[in-house]
């Protein structure tokens, strides 16, 4: 038994991981993976090449009946299969998928954070799966608006530097001299507000409450706006902001590479500030309110946030049609999701090559009967459509492949296929 500081990990685990990392910096310093840079800055800059085609399997990856069954994990600590997984992942982009993920010769960790609640907390209940996904119901705190928002309070955060000085001290231990360990933070997903207002009101009360209490809910986005503010600020003073503009997942889906981030008086070496880094938001949740009313009770409050910070991403799953003569307001815009049901000939009229069209197909068309047909025409669609844009094609939130991984991969070489054949 080897033992790290502060972590027990057998001699069998460190030999696994040291053995995939030194192919994980095998791969990253390739001429491939610089071609693969060089693709996604010209993107990220708009004036792509080609359309970039990206294929995200996390949700796969630690399942022994999807993709996991290609390279299943062989580590037995829980902390360094965490771990494996992370450095799987890229192999498995690189000489399974064969999609254009690149990534840079390291390992990364992120500082240790945590967060109090809103002074009030939800109360969930989950379903029970023998897959360990299952569905789930909450109880909303706030029952009595606008009454109940005086109970609440912008979160409090506390860094723990002693947690992140072990999980750095862990990665140097295992992959010293094989991969540098690096401190890259990402503290959260999407800045998008919506699903906090959702989880403190309910989905249904919350779209009630526009229409009979709309002075509530605009006190409550109110509220949400300046705590996201002050979460920002907080980061950016406790120097905790870390760069995300290189193989950094950004948006909905994407690669960070960028010449552009950070600002030109950004000293190398120092912490980040928001103006120096990509960030999300979205509002998935209120799609099925008018545009007006997304303006009024959404974007106006989501505005102030997204202008702290260089290049901004916006939308996941929500179809933007409707709301771009909105979301094109929106002064820092880089990236915009074309979800699977938007309308992609008009969305390829509206972003124009002014901004990075973030197309996601339908994963039902991996995850349901294999049809190659279906998928050929959906992603001949797409490219038609957007023949001399700035294109990235992400396909996500894939659950199951249902025991057939060579899906993946397939889906790729179709999708590469059809840019071929359509031509830029």
């Amino acid at each position: 038994m080897a033992e790290s500081p502060d972590h027990q990990i057998t001699n069998m685990d460190r030999s696994v991981l040291r053995r995939l990392g030194e192919r994980v910096a095998e791969i990253a310093v390739s001429p491939e993976m610089d071609e693969r840079r060089r693709l996604w800055k010209k993107l990220n800059a708009l004036h792509a090449e080609r359309p970039m085609v990206l294929v995200e399997i996390h949700p796969l990856l630690d399942d022994p009946n999807e993709i996991a069954s290609v390279a299943p994990l062989k580590c037995e600590g829980e902390w360094a299969r965490t771990v494996e997984l992370g450095l799987r992942d890229k192999i498995l982009h690189h000489e399974y998928l064969r999609d254009d993920r690149a990534f840079e010769p390291r390992i990364t960790y992120q500082s240790s954070l945590s967060a109090t609640d809103y002074g009030v907390a939800e109360v969930y209940h989950h379903g029970q799966s023998d897959y360990g996904r299952g569905s789930y119901v909450w109880e909303p705190p706030l029952k009595n608006l606008p009454e109940d928002l005086r109970r609440l309070h912008f979160r409090e955060f506390t860094y723990h530097a002693e947690a992140t000085e072990r999980e750095r001290a862990r990665l140097e231990w295992i992959f010293g001299g094989v991969l540098p360990v690096v401190n890259r933070n990402d503290f959260w997903w999407s800045l998008g507000m919506t699903w906090a207002a959702i989880r403190l009101v309910g989905l249904e009360q919350f779209m009630l409450a526009m229409c009979d209490q709309p002075e509530a809910v605009h006190a409550l986005m109110a509220f949400l706006r300046d705590d996201h503010l002050h979460m920002v600020s907080w980061c950016e003073e406790q120097g905790l902001l870390t760069l995300n503009n290189e193989d950094d997942y950004i948006g909905s889906g994407g690669c960070g590479y960028t010449d552009l981030l950070p600002q030109q008086d950004y000293v190398p070496g120092r912490p980040a500030r928001a103006r120096d880094l990509w960030d999300l938001s979205e509002s998935q949740e209120t799609v099925s309110v008018s545009p007006e009313m997304f303006a009024e009770f959404i974007l106006a409050y989501q505005l102030p946030v997204i202008s702290r910070f260089g290049f901004a991403c916006y939308g996941c799953c929500e179809p933007l049609d409707r709301r771009w003569h909105y979301v094109k307001q929106i002064p820092n815009l880089r990236r915009v999701s074309v979800s699977p049901w938007s309308d992609v000939r008009l969305m390829a009229q509206n972003l124009g090559a002014d901004y990075v069209f973030s197309r996601k197909p339908n994963p039902a068309y991996v995850s349901s009967d294999w049809d190659e047909e279906r998928i050929r025409a959906d992603l001949q669609e797409t490219i038609a459509a957007t023949r001399g844009l700035n294109v990235e094609i992400v396909l996500k939130d894939v659950h199951t492949v249902r025991g057939e991984p060579w899906r993946l991969p397939r889906w790729v070489e179709i999708a590469r296929e059809v840019i071929d054949r359509q031509g830029r």
